[in-house]
């Protein structure tokens, strides 16, 4: 173990299937991040990663220290559209591209995955994030697949007919969203 390493330092927790178990002993599903976990009842609360963000931008305003404004009312019904799309041919995307059951289905998904991130670059090309000027909700959705798409998803799951880098605009956009 190294810094950092270790133990989570509120529950002990080494592997995250104990906080399922701690949450329900007879679990014996799926564990998936991220979990949203309520430290006065010892529990996950959630598990469902669309609702999560929204919840910590929404429920839990009055607690943030940050004035950020993710999921705007005024632009919802345009976030959810660009999410829908970014979670179906990109998020998911990269899965269905590396884990497709014949060649067929492989070059359909991961057609997909580069129609997307081609519209995405032109997109990007004249603004500095997915809807404008702010970050949003669909910058974030995005974001969690861009940080693994050329160490993972380029190579262990052959969606590879570009990187990241490859794209200018896209490129810079994810290193301004890492910044």
């Amino acid at each position: 173990e190294g810094p950092g390493c270790g133990p989570d330092p509120v529950n002990g927790f080494r592997f995250l299937k104990e906080a399922y178990l701690a949450t329900d002993p007879e679990y014996d599903g799926h564990v998936s991040v991220p979990v949203l976990w309520d430290k006065s009842t010892s529990r996950i609360v959630s598990n469902n990663f669309p609702d999560i963000s929204l919840d910590l931008g929404s429920e839990f305003k009055a607690w943030a220290r940050s004035p950020l404004e993710l999921y705007p009312p005024a632009r919802r019904a345009e976030i959810d559209a660009l999410n829908d799309t970014i979670y179906e041919t990109v998020n998911d995307g990269v899965y269905r591209t590396g884990f497709a059951a014949s060649q067929h289905q492989y070059e359909a998904n991961v057609g997909r995955v580069f129609e997307t991130l081609d519209q995405i670059e032109h997109r990007l090309a004249s603004r500095r994030y997915l809807l404008g000027d702010e970050i949003t909700e669909s910058d974030v959705r995005l974001w969690v697949t861009l940080a693994r798409f050329d160490a993972v998803y380029y190579s262990h799951f052959k969606v590879n007919l570009r990187r990241v880098v490859d794209y200018p605009a896209l490129w810079d956009y994810a290193r301004d969203l890492y910044r």
